[in-house]
């Protein structure tokens, strides 16, 4: 069994009512593994300036991003850590005309697919990538719905 804790949301008006909606994309991502981890997982929803903080002394990129994901476990069981930036995934969601709460979905769950050990290409050829195709089924799942997004056309 894993556990899944959602951080900060109330610290949010964007996220107001989506707690059970991105635990949902959490434990999505963590039963598309073929051997779904046991342990804990962390995701905490922080503003641009932390974000940036984290990015710069963690991974030396002097800039916000909008989700970080570190994993620290160990063989079998799984200890991790993902950070989402909402007012990053409120500008993405408006620059590609989606819905907020469908980009929330996309980043808690593209977190926790890196902390599975999923990893892309930097570059266009990330949206063509085996992690984003799994990415964008499993946002279709829990959206219900095709997300659509400018990403697509590239």
């Amino acid at each position: 069994m894993i556990a899944v804790h959602l951080n900060r949301l109330d610290e949010w008006e964007a996220l107001a009512g989506l707690e059970e909606t991105l635990h949902a994309a959490a434990l999505v991502a963590l039963d598309s593994s073929d051997h779904p981890p046991e342990g804990e997982l962390s995701i905490t929803f922080v503003g641009d300036d932390e974000m940036r903080g984290l990015n710069r002394q963690y991974l030396g990129r002097d800039h916000t991003t909008d989700v970080i994901a570190f994993e620290l476990g160990e063989a079998g069981r799984l200890l991790a850590d993902v950070y989402v930036a909402p007012e990053v995934a409120l500008r993405s969601a408006a620059d590609e005309s989606i819905a907020p709460e469908t980009e929330l979905v996309r980043l808690v769950i593209h977190g926790t697919l890196h902390t599975l050990g999923h990893d892309h290409p930097e570059g266009p050829d990330r949206w063509r990538s085996p992690m984003f195709e799994l990415q964008e089924s499993l946002v279709r799942q829990v959206s219900g719905e095709d997300p659509g997004t400018a990403k697509d056309a590239q």
